[in-house]
This record gives C-alpha cells, sequence and structure tokens, in this order.
C-alpha cells in the first residue's frame, strides 16, 4: 500500500511540473506575440507633437485645448461644437485654394498624394501611435494644412477678396485661431506644409523658396518681440517651436552644465533683495533672458502678464517639458521668476521697476500666475549662467553691509526732508560730543596747574 501512495504521488507531481511548464510556455509564446506587434521606436529627431502630460493638463486644462479649431488628429474628434462647425470654415479654404492652384496645374489629386506619399513621416512627428486608417488620416492632415496655406497666404498679401464669400474671418476669429494654432497639441508638421506650397506654388509669380516661412514669421509677427528674421537656419518643426525660436537670444544661448551638486532650490524673493539693498532696473532688450546683475544692480527685461499670454507661456513650458528637456531655457526663466515673486509686495515692487507689466487686474492673480506656471514643472536645475546668477543674488543678500546701506537710504535717506532731518541729528549729535569734549578737557588741565 505504501508503495502503491508513493507512485500516485509521484505522478501528481510529474502532472503537476508538466501543468507547469505548459502554463510558462503559453506565457512566453503570449509575450512573444506582444513583442511582434510592436511599432518601431519613434525616433527623437523626428518627433516632436505631443499630448501635454497630466500633470500640467490638470492644472488649467482650457489653456491647452483648441477653442474653435482644430489642427491635426488629436483633437479631430473632439466633442466639441464649437470645433466642428470650424470644418465647414476649412472646407470653403479648401476649396479656394484649389481654385488658386488650378492655373498653376495642381490638381487636388496631386495635393492627396503628396500627403500619401509623407504619410509615414507625418506620423513618426506625433509623439502617440495614431489609430486611424490611411485614408481618414490623409483626409484630416490635407484639409488642415491647406487651411492654414490658404489662410496664411490671405494674411500675408492681404487678399480677402469680397467674391470669396466666407473667406473672411471675425476679427474674433481671428484671434482665437491665432491662438490655437500654437498649441502643442494643436499642431502639424511644417515639413508637410512645405511639400504643399512648394508643389502648389512654384509657378507662382509670388514664389520664394522661404516665402512660407517669411508667412509664418508675418502671422506670428506679435509675438516676435526680438524682430527676427527669417533665415534658412532658423528651422521650425511647428508653430510652437517657431514661437519659441522667438523667445531664444539671437547672440549666445546660456549655458547648461550640470551642478547636480549644488542644485538651486531657494531664491530671495524681490522684496527681501530689495530690503537688503538690491535695486531692480529695467533692461533695455528685448530678450528675456538677458538678466544682467553687477554692481547690486539687477537688470531684467520686462515681462508682461495677462490673460492671452497664459496660452502661450503654459504651451511653451510644455513643450520644453516634452522635447527639450535638455534645452529648456524658457523652464529656467520661469523657474528664476518663481523664486523672485511670492508675495503681492514683490509683484508690487517689480512692476513699480519697470520689470513686470501686469494687465490681469491686480497683484494677487499676478502671483498666482507666476506661482501656477512653476507648479509641477519637472526641473533638475537651472543653466549655467542662471545657476551663477542666483548664487551670486545669494552672497549678496547675506553680506550684513548691503543690509546697512539700505536700511540707512530707506529709513534715513529716501526722501529731502529724510535727508534733511538727518543731516540736522548728525550736526546736533556731533556739536552736543564736540561740546562734551570741551567742557572735560579745560577740568582736567585746570587740575594740572594747581
Amino acid at each position: 500500500m505504501e508503495i502503491k501512495s508513493t507512485e500516485t504521488e509521484i505522478q501528481k507531481a510529474e502532472s503537476s511540473t508538466i501543468e507547469i511548464q505548459e502554463q510558462c510556455i503559453d506565457v512566453v509564446n503570449g509575450i512573444q506575440k506582444k513583442t511582434e506587434k510592436l511599432e518601431s521606436p519613434l525616433s527623437s529627431d523626428q518627433c516632436c507633437i505631443y499630448r501635454v502630460p497630466d500633470y500640467l493638463r490638470k492644472s488649467k486644462e482650457e489653456h491647452y485645448t483648441p477653442q474653435v479649431i482644430s489642427i491635426g488628429p488629436f483633437h479631430h474628434d473632439a466633442y466639441n461644437v464649437k470645433l466642428k462647425t470650424m470644418e465647414q470654415r476649412k472646407l470653403r479654404y479648401l476649396k479656394y485654394f484649389t481654385r488658386r492652384v488650378e492655373g498653376l496645374q495642381i490638381s487636388l489629386e496631386k495635393l492627396v498624394s503628396t500627403i500619401k506619399e509623407y504619410e509615414e513621416s507625418i506620423r513618426r512627428c506625433y509623439a502617440e501611435t495614431i489609430q486611424l486608417k490611411s485614408g481618414p488620416f490623409v483626409d484630416i492632415i490635407l484639409v488642415d494644412a491647406i487651411f492654414i496655406l490658404e489662410l496664411f497666404w490671405r494674411y500675408h498679401f492681404n487678399d480677402w477678396a469680397s467674391e470669396d464669400n466666407g473667406a473672411s474671418l471675425e476679427p474674433w476669429l481671428t484671434t482665437a485661431i491665432r491662438f490655437d494654432l500654437i498649441l502643442l497639441e494643436n499642431q502639424l508638421p511644417f515639413f508637410i506644409l512645405e511639400k504643399l506650397f512648394d508643389l502648389a506654388f512654384a509657378s507662382h509669380k509670388d514664389y520664394d523658396k522661404s516665402l512660407l516661412t517669411v508667412m509664418a514669421y508675418d502671422y506670428f509677427h506679435f509675438y516676435n518681440t526680438q524682430c527676427i528674421s527669417s533665415s534658412p537656419h532658423l528651422k521650425m518643426k511647428h508653430f510652437l517651436d517657431l514661437l519659441r525660436t522667438f523667445w531664444l537670444p539671437l547672440e549666445r544661448l546660456p549655458k547648461r552644465d550640470n551642478h547636480d551638486d549644488e542644485v538651486v532650490k531657494h531664491v530671495y524673493s524681490a522684496t527681501q533683495l530689495h530690503d537688503a539693498g538690491l535695486k531692480f532696473r529695467k533692461g533695455l532688450s528685448n530678450c528675456l533672458f538677458d538678466i544682467n546683475f553687477k554692481k547690486g544692480v539687477l537688470k531684467m527685461p520686462p515681462i508682461t502678464l495677462d490673460n492671452s499670454s497664459e496660452t502661450l507661456y503654459r504651451n511653451l513650458l510644455a513643450l520644453e517639458q516634452c522635447h527639450y528637456s535638455d534645452k529648456a531655457y524658457i523652464t529656467d526663466y520661469f523657474i528664476l521668476l518663481g523664486f523672485l515673486i511670492t508675495t503681492d509686495n514683490d509683484v508690487k515692487l517689480l512692476v513699480r521697476k519697470g520689470v513686470m507689466e501686469n494687465l490681469l487686474g491686480n497683484d494677487d492673480e499676478a502671483r498666482d500666475l507666476v506661482k501656477k506656471l512653476c507648479t509641477n514643472i519637472v526641473y533638475v536645475n537651472l543653466n549655467s549662467d542662471y545657476h551663477v546668477f542666483c548664487q551670486e543674488l545669494k552672497a549678496f543678500y547675506k553680506k550684513p553691509w548691503n543690509r546697512w546701506q539700505a536700511t540707512l537710504r530707506r529709513d534715513y535717506l529716501s526722501t529731502p526732508w529724510r535727508i534733511v532731518s538727518t543731516i540736522a541729528a548728525v550736526i546736533f549729535l556731533l556739536l552736543t560730543f564736540l561740546q562734551t569734549i570741551y567742557t572735560m578737557f579745560p577740568i582736567k588741565g585746570s587740575n594740572r596747574v594747581c
């Protein structure tokens, strides 16, 4: 009986082992099938259009979502009546465009075939797999691209012919479309716009190889505060990338060396630095990055805070978070601004010194905006230039002599009356001291005579 029981147990163990092996084989086969279905990885050189990360989107979703027009596949199927309404306007612009290029022997079929030819390259520009089949995807890209080309052409050449019923845009709609065209999720790769433009207008009398870039600069000229001219050396991946270019210095970008051993986690606020004797001055440069600190004077080009600029700032920060993490110059700037502005008084001080223009209505909103722009931003450390700059600010604040000088200027020399009162007090103390000395020394001299 014991032998039979042992054999039974052995058989059960063998059966269990075989069953486990079969299960392992099934798991292995399942994993292999999944890996075989994997798409080729996205190339970092091509990928440039992203969904805004949830940790940023949750704070102010409306600043990342198109309000009147969807461009590209991300928001095409959005359940938004306003976005659906603009689809009819897009088709009208497609009709006007094809009529414009018919005389140049360019048909709608040629435009479609161009999109089809570069379909895979377009798809690789998006940071997620687009589930649309080829037909619908090509349709979306073509209609949206042609709308932009027709819009830019009419804007650049002021070609708003009255016979084109529906071509003209209401002023409010013009502004709303421009806002939507700078959103990170609402972009088309610029290269496909160039391909279509070159195909359509290569034989046009006004055609120039860089004309599309010139038109893009013209359309977004409001954001081009440095008046940067279009150049073959200045490449753009899409329109938001162009606006980031408008922010960058013309001559030299800040250095970005690693300072992992000295991460900047704190800088004294604007009012604290001012109380310590630091002077704020309005910088004359049109580049916000041209911040200069020398001999106790901090020069900063003025920044404007208003409801419209918040959309731009947020999307530029999102672009750097996704694509330019190693060149996050705009992120560095707003982190630094967040260090300087912590209270309403900081806002008042910077506005008074001409370093900031607050169009939000009150100081609370400006303070909150700067705080929210910096909230949830992921960064390792500031660029080398700002790193040195922050260390210098800390060192300046910690010198007692600077605070003593600041106290003297603020409490005793800030107005003519205080200066007169201070001088009078000093003279009075000096005379009192001299009188005391005068009365003491003659007494001592008289004792020696006796």
